[in-house]
């Protein structure tokens, strides 16, 4: 997975991340809630995304690994660590921070994706960020927290309606109704070839392919 950097004289130069060695993984964390009821929830996303991921690349995550469920495979030549918290949505950041820990991470910012649903998004869109605020969202919030840093790439997945809402927690924990699946899907397709865009050309290239 490749960023790009400053160097002394202003120009920019590729940063590739040090895991050609193989010897640290790139964790790739969808956010959601575990349990069959929240399967098709808008707060589960990231868990939809995942579930599409592993299922292209014949990735298993099965494993339970730091309150998570895990699977390890290779994703555009990047070894890959696909990651389901299950300690529902709030307490996401001990999972994460025990996995960064457990595996010596020295940068979380360029060895964690995570990906999540975004209220403020439009439906059906997708955005992609190096680094930022949590944006409301408590899923990112507690990975913030764990970690002391903002410093990490996450892929948001929009859920935001066309018409104002009353109950906020209600309606990201409510499932997707069935008309809107299809949308659901597509989005989710686009998601995966953003995520594999972030690992084969660096996020700034998928940022301009996929920012739209």
């Amino acid at each position: 997975m490749e960023s790009n950097r400053q160097s002394a004289n202003g120009k920019r130069q590729s940063d590739q991340t040090p895991i050609g060695n193989r010897k640290l993984a790139i964790l790739v964390v969808g956010l959601g809630n575990p349990g069959a009821d929240y399967e098709w929830s808008r707060h589960n996303l990231g868990f939809m995304l995942i579930d599409k991921l592993a299922s292209e690349a014949g990735i298993e995550c099965k494993r339970r690994e730091c309150q998570a469920l895990v699977g390890r495979g290779e994703l555009e030549g990047e070894t890959v660590k696909l990651v389901k918290p299950q300690t529902f949505m709030n307490l996401s950041g001990s999972a994460v921070s025990c996995l960064v820990v457990k595996h010596k991470l020295p940068e979380p910012g360029r060895h964690l994706i995570v990906i999540s649903d975004d209220l403020a998004l439009p439906f059906g869109r997708i955005r992609i960020r190096e680094r930022g605020s949590a944006g409301g969202h408590n899923g990112l919030k507690s990975i913030i927290a764990s970690l002391g840093t903002n410093e990490f790439i996450r892929l948001r997945l929009g859920i935001q309606p066309e018409h104002p809402l009353a109950d906020t927690k209600g309606f990201v924990l409510n499932s997707f109704p069935r008309s809107s699946r299809a949308a659901v899907e597509q989005m989710i397709e686009r998601g995966v070839a953003a995520l594999r865009c972030i690992l084969r050309d660096g996020v700034l290239k998928a940022m301009s392919e996929y920012n739209s």
